[in-house]
């Protein structure tokens, strides 16, 4: 196994690379991984370098301790005693919020690999955000999912409204925004939130094992499949099937596609390398 720890610049995110998955971990268990604008900028540099970085397949994030994402820090946001951006003018705070949501939120939605998320412990405002705007999500059997807003005063960010909409509809997203109601594994299973739930002791193992069947799969192929899946959540029907005409011809010029079909014929599996 190739594997090595990655830099980020902080101790509040931890990262590692190995056989083409890069794990990212925020790392603040004493506060419940709660998020912080280091913590965020940290994320944003390691998504902006996984887009492009040849040896990133998959990108993972999880988080450490035994939670997942607790969201925005809200004893912090006590300490400001009504002030959201002390010393920033609205209109700067309302500017750096809107980039560093699409640098992170954005970049796990749009970025042309597919993304995991290990949900550990519980994930609430921000956190469940994030891990909605990844592709597939893992749940740990004893973690929870809570929007969370309504019960601090708060309408929400990260685009946890667009992501949990277009996964599990308007009324339950109504529901579950307005009542910030605890949601159980077994729930987020049955409600389309969560793709898997697994054992406590067995989640790391599971989850590994998807991240690596996505880090060796077609990242060609993938990159047009999300891209394809992405516009079908809000174009029209005539937009996706040019699209995917147009992805899918070029897919069959790459060397995953004639390594798939040589396999086939062979009648063994193939292995893919990415382009």
């Amino acid at each position: 196994m190739a594997f090595h720890d990655v830099e980020t610049g902080t101790s509040q995110l931890l990262a590692d690379l190995a056989d083409g998955v890069l794990t990212l971990t925020m790392n603040r268990p004493e506060a419940r991984n709660a998020l912080t604008l280091e913590m965020l900028q940290a994320l944003s540099r390691q998504l902006a370098g996984a887009e492009v970085a040849k040896d990133v397949r998959c990108v993972v994030l999880t988080g450490a301790g035994k939670g997942f994402c607790a969201g925005g820090d809200v004893k912090a946001m006590a300490g400001q005693q009504g002030d959201a951006h002390p010393g920033t003018a609205t209109d700067d705070y309302i500017h750096r919020q809107r980039l560093i949501q699409h640098a992170t939120a954005g970049k796990l939605f749009h970025m042309p690999k597919p993304t995991l998320a290990v949900i550990n412990g519980a994930a609430a405002g921000a956190g469940l955000a994030l891990a909605l705007a990844c592709d597939l999500r893992i749940m740990s059997t004893d973690a929870v999912l809570m929007t969370a807003f309504s019960r601090v005063g708060l309408s929400g960010d990260f685009g946890g409204t667009y992501f949990m909409t277009r996964l599990i509809g308007a009324a339950r997203s109504r529901e579950l925004y307005f009542l910030s109601e605890r949601v159980s594994a077994p729930r987020a299973l049955d409600l389309g939130l969560s793709n898997w739930v697994s054992a406590p002791n067995s989640l790391a193992t599971e989850a590994s094992d998807v991240a690596r069947q996505l880090a060796s799969g077609p990242g060609v192929a993938y990159r047009y499949m999300k891209e394809n899946l992405n516009r079908a959540m809000t174009g029209e029907v005539d937009d996706c099937l040019d699209i995917e005409a147009t992805h899918h011809v070029h897919c069959m010029s790459t060397t995953d596609h004639r390594e798939a079909a040589a396999a086939f014929i062979a009648k063994r599996e193939p292995v893919f390398v990415g382009g």
